[in-house]
């Protein structure tokens, strides 16, 4: 439920909350976790409701993972939101999953930095409207895609033609007979270039840099979330060699329509953060024509869009899924948490690092197993280390407060 900031510490015996930064699923189920340990928290949400990153992606949407395996601590998902659950239905189970536990969500209040205690024994957020909040421990939850990345080429300043990110895509209608290229081939680029194709546009050209691993969703009832689970347990060297025979029998060969199989193993490339792109039309829309791989985008030249092999194009719109990025570094930069190479946090899950001790991060990796299914798992660790800490804590007096 959506509730006020609690007041400032009266007493010297009373102890502020714990604060969850992030109202998405990552946030939600740390605080329900938090909660069932017998610790206070609140969740603190810039936007006016919870989800609000699900309810900003484009209508097509569905996870690719399944609904048995996605849902959050203490809540399952539906059975009558199917088994690959829709963008609208997961927003749906999010605003349930904060009121079934009672959660307090405090929002339209944006952490704008993290700093240490003066005492060292905590941490002080500053928020809107120049807030100051204490709190023995934080727990950064503001999601894996959360500030849009377009792609840094020369002549993207200048160039006069139309270009976005695929975070401003909703829906093909408004594309109905026109030429779109659609920069990068991760999971995003490929459901909105099929998305196009199947909505009525005149063209789609799909840019790719790098061939991804393709792979079914399902194969004879058997999800591909169940194999990254289970790959999650094996050497990165066997699931590569493994891969390539699956592969070579669930996925045709698309080298003569522009996309050929990869040349790097499929667990060694989701280890360095590029997971496989599952299939949802694809592969049908290659082999059909419908969406034409293209050599990646080499630069903008004011109306034209420059590829690597040379060829020049002048498209109606470019829709560039090219990621995002974590946009920690102003929040918690100065602290050393954040890997420099990533700008993602250092520590994950029940894990801290001693220079931050109380500091949790949740939701900031992108694993085959599925991303839903390790904010579970990090929420309950995360509950667990910070209900253990919580307690050592309240065995020592409190300080007293500053007159």
């Amino acid at each position: 439920m959506t509730a006020p900031l609690p007041p400032p510490a009266a007493r010297s015996h009373e102890r502020p909350p714990v604060y969850v930064v992030g109202g998405g699923p990552g946030g939600l189920a740390v605080a329900a976790r938090l909660k069932a340990h017998g610790v206070r928290a609140v969740v603190l949400e810039r936007s006016d409701r919870v989800g609000a990153s699900w309810r900003g992606h484009y209508d097509r949407l569905r996870l690719h993972t399944t609904r048995r395996l996605s849902g959050l601590p203490g809540l399952p998902i539906p059975r009558r939101f199917g088994r690959w659950v829709a963008r609208d239905d997961v927003v749906r189970y999010l605003e349930r999953y904060a009121e079934h536990h009672d959660l307090e969500v405090a929002t339209g209040v944006e952490v704008t930095r993290v700093d240490r205690a003066p005492d060292g024994a905590g941490w002080v957020l500053r928020a809107t409207g120049g807030r100051e909040l204490t709190a023995p421990a934080v727990v950064v939850a503001t999601g894996y895609n959360h500030t849009p990345r377009l792609p840094d080429l020369p002549g993207t300043d200048s160039y006069t033609g139309t270009l976005l990110h695929a975070s401003a895509y909703r829906a093909p209608g408004a594309y109905a007979d026109q030429d779109v290229l659609v920069v990068g081939v991760g999971n995003t680029g490929a459901e909105i270039a099929v998305d196009l194709a199947e909505g009525g546009a005149a063209r789609v050209r799909l840019a790719v840099r790098t061939a991804p691993h393709l792979v079914r969703r399902s194969t004879l009832g058997w999800p591909a979330q169940l194999t990254g689970i289970l790959c999650r347990r094996l050497p990165v060297r066997l699931v590569d060699r493994l891969a390539v025979p699956l592969g070579r029998l669930s996925v045709p060969d698309l080298t003569a329509r522009g996309l050929p199989r990869p040349d790097t193993g499929l667990y060694t490339r989701a280890r360095q953060g590029s997971i496989p792109v599952q299939d949802v039309g694809l592969i049908s829309a290659v082999r059909s024509g419908r969406v034409e791989p293209v050599a990646a985008v080499a630069s903008f030249e004011g109306a034209e869009v420059v590829l690597a092999d040379g060829t020049r194009l002048t498209p109606d719109a470019v829709i560039a899924a090219t990621g995002y990025r974590q946009g920690l570094e102003s929040l918690v930069g100065h602290l050393g948490v954040l890997d420099p190479a990533t700008g993602r946090p250092r520590p994950h899950g029940a894990r801290t690092l001693p220079s931050a001790p109380g500091l949790y991060f949740s939701g900031y990796t992108n694993p085959i197993s599925g991303m839903l299914r390790e904010m579970a798992l990090d929420a309950d660790r995360i509950g667990k280390a910070l209900a253990r800490s919580m307690r050592a804590r309240a065995k020592k007096p409190a300080r007293p407060a500053k007159p």
